[in-house]
């Protein structure tokens, strides 16, 4: 990743996961970072690591789906570190797994309400902030590039993230601002291992991906990193699978 000393940013569902991750590559490339979450105590753990580590962190408590808990949120990052270079749109919630006809409009709406309107909002407030050569990831997933069985509101909302994405970055360049999505496949994350526990999930997904492993959130985070920085100057508006060649 290129140099971001000086630069500050936020990331949010920072508390944990791919989150946590990102907030901790950023640090240690020399950025100053406010780590977002819904939990205030695993989003004071991410600061404290990045400060152990020598970095510069602020811990906010933010629930995305409230606007103006979000507003708060980003010019409490700006009055902290003075401006803002990028943001990685990391927080959401994951699906109810049963067919559509089974899924009640209440738990169909949450899940859009934090993933896909959640997603809007960040980048509502992170937008004008940013200057020229500052960049956002947005956190889809490879629901947002195809169908996952089971998973209707999450596949809609990440598809509408991917949507949200590419408008924001035709819209966003002549500002010199980049806007881009990382969509990750099935990501051992503390959450993952949670949901696999006493299953042979992890075996079935390592079994279907042609890397024969699932993702660390290290790596995932190492493209939403990638994608803010200089070396990526002239990438907008993609959403980048990263997903042991899934895909493909």
């Amino acid at each position: 990743m290129s140099d971001v000393t000086r630069k500050a940013g936020l990331v949010t569902g920072a508390g944990s996961g791919i989150g946590r991750a990102a907030a901790l590559e950023f640090a240690r490339s020399g950025a100053a970072v406010a780590v977002l979450d819904i939990d205030g105590n695993s989003a004071a753990e991410t600061a404290e690591l990045i400060r152990a580590d020598g970095g510069e962190a602020l811990a906010v408590t933010a629930d995305i789906a409230d606007e103006r808990a979000v507003r708060e949120a980003v010019e409490r990052t700006v009055a902290a570190f003075g401006g803002l270079h990028f943001a990685v749109n990391n927080a959401g919630l994951d699906s109810h797994h049963r067919q559509l006809d089974q899924m009640t409009l209440a738990e169909f709406e949450r899940v859009v309400q934090v993933n896909l309107a959640g997603t809007f909002l960040c980048m509502k407030y992170e937008l004008p902030l940013l200057e020229g050569g500052g960049a956002i990831v947005n956190v889809a997933s490879n629901g947002g590039l195809y169908a996952i069985p089971t998973a209707p509101a999450y596949v809609a909302a990440k598809h509408g993230i991917v949507g949200l994405t590419k408008v924001a970055a035709v819209d966003y360049a002549p500002r010199g601002v980049r806007v881009n999505a990382v969509c990750p496949g099935p990501t051992r994350t503390p959450g993952f291992e949670r949901v696999a526990a006493g299953t042979d999930l992890i075996a079935m997904q390592e079994s279907i991906t042609p890397l024969g492993r699932m993702a660390a959130p290290e790596e995932a985070a190492a493209a939403a990193a990638w994608l803010c920085s200089d070396a990526a100057s002239y990438v907008t508006g993609i959403a980048l699978s990263v997903d042991g060649g899934r895909r493909a």
